[in-house]
């Protein structure tokens, strides 16, 4: 899979150190998965939640942070949407949160 905006999960690290391991493993297991759907998806990660067709959820660092993606299987493409703690992640809406550039 080829993984779109790692920019945000590097800015996110600059501020979380405690999440960098487990988000850069995360990015290292995605990378060199074929998922094809979803079931490929929870064969891998079976705590991933599953949103829409798109829209997945992966819990991070002991479920302390979640990870927000849109992943296009045919073209094999995982675009990160938003990464935050579980507080964080609790007062937003999975299905509508947009990507926000970081800078």
């Amino acid at each position: 899979m080829r993984v779109i905006a790692v920019r945000t999960l590097k800015h996110y690290i600059k501020k979380k150190k405690d999440a960098a391991q487990s988000l850069l493993s995360w990015y290292e297991e995605a990378c060199k998965a074929e998922w094809k759907n979803h079931n490929d998806l929870k064969g891998q990660f079976g705590n991933a939640s599953i949103i829409t067709d798109k829209r997945v959820v992966f819990n991070i660092h002991g479920n302390s942070y979640r990870l927000i993606v849109d992943i296009e299987y045919r073209l094999q493409i995982i675009f990160i949407v938003w990464v935050g703690t579980h507080k964080e992640y609790d007062v937003i809406n999975v299905k509508t949160v947009k990507y926000v550039k970081t800078t």
